[in-house]
């Protein structure tokens, strides 16, 4: 930052312009119409359209290579992209060019990215949303030098490169994570494969360890409004998450919390005093019998939204999830596969 700081001194001391991109920085054109009968699953170049990833392929393009496309009508209006090979814009797609040389393409791209979220809240039509041309060339620019332009380019093509990495690589590990902790809860082998653990098994259960349906071990409960509440610092959860914050509690012990509509996949442990509505239970555990978070390591592995009920809205019943089957190690080695897992997450 110390570099662009010093460029602005010397190029910008009275300060920075700011200029519509409608008033001659950019070209703004609507691409073509082509028919999805004539899409190809594997072609020699991209059709970007209303969407976030292209629509199919084409064997010609009307775009050249290392242009900024914005979705122009769909549920992704709005979307800015930066297509790095030659591509077929289509007709639900705007494309977007610096109009003179003293505006770098790439800075023209963050500078849209950067306001996406706001673009996209100036889409219209109560069907198919669309976006209006008008609404991209309203948008105010800082011009700088092009000096300046290309060191911020510098710097945000390098965080874009480095943000990919992370994402591969945070990718890689869930994957082994969701592997490890698959087979750390697997006792049908009779054994899990981490020494330690299979120790313990060998000395305190050399028979194998029990399964049992999940009644067994904790009660499922529903969720309750909670709008007659005032509003305090104890969280209220719903399938997505936290909604809010009550001045009372449903439950004040550790919990699991189970997705009775929507997203089932989404599961919550809670260790403090919650309330939850009726979209989503919670679990009263039986702790002398299991460890609440090896419950919800275990959960996890199930799949719940397999279990779904409904042909709308996935929907859980108690019935079904009380036929759930779990294994019970004894407490020390649930405690130990809690803490493994407890690592591996941090």
């Amino acid at each position: 930052m110390k570099k662009i700081n010093e460029l602005l001194y010397e190029f910008c001391p009275n300060g920075v312009e700011f200029k519509k991109l409608g008033d001659g920085q950019v070209y703004i054109t609507k691409g073509e119409q082509l028919n999805k009968e004539v899409l190809l699953e594997n072609g020699n170049y991209p059709v970007i359209n209303g969407g976030t990833s292209p629509s199919g392929y084409w064997n010609n393009f009307n775009t050249e290579a290392n242009t900024i496309a914005i979705s122009q009508g769909g549920a992704s209006a709005g979307f800015v992209n930066f297509i790095i090979t030659p591509f077929w814009a289509g007709a639900h797609c705007y494309v977007v060019k610096p109009a003179n040389g003293s505006l770098n393409n790439r800075y023209l791209y963050h500078f849209l990215k950067n306001k996406q979220i706001a673009i996209q809240g100036s889409k219209f039509g109560a069907g198919i949303p669309a976006l209006n041309k008008n609404d991209i060339e309203n948008l105010e620019i800082p011009l700088p030098r092009l000096e300046i332009q290309n060191e911020i380019v510098r710097i945000l093509d390098n965080f874009t490169e480095l943000e990919a990495e992370l994402e591969a690589e945070l990718e890689a590990r869930t994957k082994q994570y969701e592997h490890y902790r698959n087979q750390l809860l697997d006792f049908s082998r009779g054994f899990v494969g981490v020494p330690k653990i299979d120790k313990m098994m060998a000395e305190v259960c050399p028979n194998g360890v029990n399964h049992v349906f999940i009644d067994k071990v904790l009660n499922i409960k529903n969720g309750k409004d909670y709008k007659h509440l005032k509003k305090g610092n104890i969280p209220v959860y719903g399938t997505g998450g936290i909604m809010g914050y009550v001045d009372n509690f449903s439950y004040n012990k550790p919990s699991v919390l189970i997705p009775r509509k929507g997203s089932l996949n989404k599961l919550y442990y809670v260790d403090e005093p919650f309330w939850n509505v009726d979209t989503i239970f919670h679990t009263e555990i039986f702790t002398e019998i299991v460890v609440p978070k090896y419950v919800f390591y275990y959960l996890q592995t199930q799949h719940l939204e397999e279990l779904n009920t409904a042909g709308g809205v996935p929907s859980l019943t108690q019935t079904i999830l009380n036929k759930v089957i779990i294994p019970i190690p004894p407490l020390e080695i649930q405690h130990e596969i809690v803490s493994i897992l407890d690592n591996f997450s941090t």
